[in-house]
């Protein structure tokens, strides 16, 4: 018999859960006279966007934001990624009231890849590496807390390249951040190959070069992202089919579902219930139902509640076949 489990630690992170919660706090309160504006999608999902359109939020992106020439007394959110020092000024020039739903975690890294800039500038020398998806919202606001310097680096293979052509220096003080919600282990590679590089250039043995201190990493993926890693691994293995549910556009999504691939080949990712195929199912699956830090708990219990209904019609060659080898077995 086919059995559907959701895994309970899917669903919205804490920074888009807050954001979304104060999104909804201005539209349903009946003395907000102004239309809310949200800079770029609140969440990366569209049936959750639909959903809050409904109820009145406008998206709109940086090109409509330098585009207007005055926004007196409207108000813009700033969503959960977070967004550089330049935003604001371009927000507050224009007059817009701000709700700021940066994550307390983006918040707090922003201002540790700040602080290490100002260090670096004020000795005249030393570099900051981002590892993030290049153009990811979060990423931008990181990158603008170092005037536009810091250095992102997407995988171990464009550190190598930005190496060898110099991008990267391996002879000077040198910071590692990360996106809060990269993969753990594969920032931990990065890590440990640029430690690698960097210890051969100065002609040192690891142990001698971690002395040396030209190397800081620090650890600045969010730890709810963290466990879930480790979570969502199990529940990918203790299921014999997993139904991914995200957008499409969600950086997190693609990491979090290409995880469950690599260790269950029976992954499958769709952005609704429209997308899910009855012939991907064995009568006797356990279907695992789980998603990214920017897919809605209501949208995971559709899915798995249509999941359900959809084999619980049999087709007749199925009961023909079925019937046929129960007769053989006797």
């Amino acid at each position: 018999m086919l059995t559907v489990d959701i895994d309970s630690n899917s669903g919205f992170c804490a920074g888009v859960i807050r954001a979304i919660g104060k999104a909804e706090e201005y539209l349903n309160d009946p003395k907000g006279e102004k239309r809310l504006y949200s800079l770029g999608a609140i969440v990366h999902n569209d049936a959750e966007l639909g959903r809050l359109a409904d109820k009145g939020l406008v998206t709109i992106d940086k090109e409509d934001l330098q585009e207007m020439v005055d926004a007196q007394g409207e108000v813009l959110l700033i969503r959960a990624h977070g967004e550089p020092p330049q935003t604001y000024q371009t927000a507050e020039r224009l007059g817009f009231s701000i709700i700021d739903c940066t994550c307390p975690v983006v918040l707090k890294l922003q201002e540790r890849i700040r602080e290490a800039y100002q260090k670096h500038s004020e000795e005249g020398k030393g570099q900051i590496l981002i590892f993030g998806k290049i153009g990811h919202a979060e990423v931008l606001g990181l990158i603008g807390q170092t005037e536009g310097k810091a250095i992102v680096v997407e995988n171990t293979m464009m550190l190598e390249d930005l190496i060898a052509d110099g991008t990267i220096r391996l002879d000077i003080h040198t910071e590692v951040f990360s996106q809060t919600t990269k993969s753990p282990a594969e920032y931990s590679r990065l890590c440990a190959r640029l430690e690698e590089e960097m210890a051969r250039h100065n002609e040192l043995s690891i142990e001698r070069f971690k002395g040396r201190e030209l190397l800081k990493i620090n650890e600045t993926i969010c730890q709810q992202v963290a466990t879930r890693h480790e979570r969502l691994s199990k529940f990918a293995m203790e299921h014999d089919i997993i139904i991914f549910v995200s957008g499409k556009a969600s950086s997190n999504g693609k990491v979090l579902c290409n995880l469950c691939k690599s260790l269950n080949i029976r992954t499958y990712h769709i952005d609704s219930t429209e997308d899910i195929k009855r012939e991907w199912f064995r009568a006797d699956d356990r279907v695992g139902v789980c998603g990214a830090t920017s897919t809605p708990k209501w949208l995971l219990e559709d899915v798995a509640e249509h999941i359900l209904d959809l084999n619980r019609y049999v087709p007749a060659w199925e009961e023909k076949f079925a019937e046929s080898e129960k007769t053989d077995n006797q």
